[in-house]
């Protein structure tokens, strides 16, 4: 059976997509931390980040360099943190967070967002790549 995030790479299931190249998808976490809260998957089914093969780990380590760097220009923060956790969805994948300290990185904290308010976030950090 796809994970859920297969079923977003093929359309089943909606999102707000920031990127896509042949390789990696990127879109908003529905229940973000912060704003701008992105998740960055391989569009290959992999469970576990480290099961990924080198080519494919240096790969998203370099997709996730631009759209870190469009976070920053859209939502105020320090720094974009990145939190590779792979618990609840058996397919890898990097949290991308817009941070001012470690406490916004609490998924305690996580909340549901309107999708109106994706939508505009995702518009603003897809003119910012």
């Amino acid at each position: 059976m796809s994970s859920i995030f297969t079923r977003i790479i093929h359309g089943d299931i909606p999102c707000h997509k920031i990127w896509e190249d042949d390789r990696f998808f990127a879109f908003l976490d529905i229940h973000p931390i912060r704003a701008g809260h992105t998740l960055l998957i391989p569009k290959v089914e992999v469970d576990r980040f480290f099961d990924m093969d080198a080519d494919m780990l240096t790969g998203i380590m370099l997709a996730a360099k631009p759209i870190a760097a469009a976070l920053e220009k859209v939502v105020p923060c320090n720094r974009v943190g990145m939190i590779v956790a792979g618990l609840e969805v058996p397919h890898a994948h990097m949290h991308l967070i817009p941070i001012d300290t470690m406490a916004d990185l609490d998924f305690g904290r996580a909340k549901g967002a309107s999708p109106e308010t994706l939508a505009d976030m995702a518009a603003k950090i897809r003119a910012a790549l």
